[in-house]
């Protein structure tokens, strides 16, 4: 019977994968802990960390010494083989962040979304950009890779943004080409939602768990979805657009509940500040109105308490089809749990014997970018070994 012999290369380059990886997620390390921890022989380590130091993927960061013998090298990832973006654009916002490979920042800002169009809006990501980079001593053209986050769904046969209607014009034929185009650097869109739960799988409150939602209400209402630690988007990439679930007649103020959703239309900021305005409340946003409750105002108490209710039944209708270990509350109003964690608990207990596990965001405003830069950094490793 003939012997079979492995690829040569194709081994090569598993083991440099295999030590690459061990680096990236565990930190410096000597030879021989690498041999040790990952079971290869010493010279193939020894091989394969010079390949890798060639390529400039892999470096000496230094010794250890103290013991008999020649002092012992340690070796990291280069964290600056490559750079990584995340962009979040939101109606009221634009946030951007630039990562080395370990995931840290070394430049973020945060800009109001002053955009009249959507051609507008993609000049204003492509300045914020430039800017980005500039303060961060880098040149934008150095980014590997980047992750953009915006509402509404991508359809790949189209190349259009659906379902994101608190973006005017985000949905015209050939915006994202544009937007790809005017970056200048790898990138890929993805919905804000789904990358905010990324975030919170990776960095918040999500971490070490299998299965979680995040349920962000704020400007719109949507949801990300991770099942068995991996994020789920269904079939067509619109798994967790929640604001579409059913509500009421007797919430839904407004008459763009069938473009926005009857529960966005309800339960998002707009929302708020509808049922503030029918109660006879100044207050013109939701800000406002949670800051009246919280100075004592009856009446803002009793809006923001019926949002608490409002969010109690989306959450209830989540956990009858998911059943999630924990729900994660995040967006602009979302994260109010501490005014709103005992209307939603007593409308959850209204309507049935699930009893989720409800939190607030641990990572606010920064939850897109985290979970945008977290999936960027999988690509552009990926990227960088295959053109080492």
């Amino acid at each position: 019977m003939r012997r079979q012999v492995g690829n040569p290369q194709l081994l090569r380059a598993m083991n440099e994968r295999l030590l690459l990886d061990q680096l990236t997620d565990h930190g410096k390390a000597s030879r021989g802990e690498l041999a040790k921890i990952t079971g290869l022989s010493k010279p193939t380590v020894s091989a394969a960390l010079a390949d890798l130091e060639s390529a400039g993927l892999v470096r000496m960061v230094g010794s250890v010494s103290g013991r008999p013998g020649p002092s012992t090298a340690l070796y990291d990832m280069n964290v600056r083989a490559g750079l990584v973006a995340g962009v979040d654009i939101g109606r009221d916002w634009i946030r951007l962040a630039i990562a080395d490979l370990r995931g840290d920042f070394i430049g973020r800002r945060d800009v109001r979304n002053l955009a009249k169009s959507s051609a507008e809006l993609v000049g204003a990501v492509h300045e914020l950009a430039e800017q980005v980079a500039s303060e961060s001593g880098v040149a934008w053209t150095q980014i590997s890779y980047a992750v953009i986050g915006s509402p509404g769904v991508l359809d790949p046969a189209t190349g259009r943004l659906g379902l994101a209607p608190n973006l005017p014009g985000w949905d015209r034929v050939g915006l994202v080409e544009q937007l790809h185009t005017t970056l200048g650097v790898e990138s890929v869109i993805e919905n804000d939602i789904n990358l905010a739960a990324v975030g919170e799988s990776v960095l918040g409150a999500g971490r070490g768990l299998r299965n979680f939602v995040l349920v962000s209400v704020g400007t719109g209402v949507g949801m990300g979805i991770v099942i068995n630690g991996e994020l789920y988007v269904g079939g067509s990439g619109a798994a967790g657009e929640v604001s579409f679930l059913p509500a009421s007649e007797q919430d839904v103020a407004s008459t763009d509940s069938r473009q926005r959703g009857m529960t966005e239309t309800a339960v998002s900021a707009g929302g708020v500040t509808e049922a503030a305005r029918r109660a006879g409340l100044t207050a013109r946003t939701a800000k406002e109105v949670f800051a009246a409750a919280e100075d004592g105002d009856p009446t803002a108490r009793a809006v923001v308490a019926a949002e608490g209710r409002r969010i109690g039944s989306l959450i209830t209708a989540v956990a009858a089809v998911l059943d999630p270990e924990l729900v994660v509350l995040g967006g602009g109003v979302g994260r109010n749990l501490d005014m709103l964690g005992g209307a939603i608990a007593e409308r959850i207990a209204e309507l049935g014997p699930l009893r989720p596990r409800v939190v607030a965001s641990e990572l606010g405003d920064g939850g897109v970018l985290h979970g945008a830069v977290a999936r960027a950094l999988g690509a552009a490793r990926d990227l960088l070994f295959d053109r080492r």
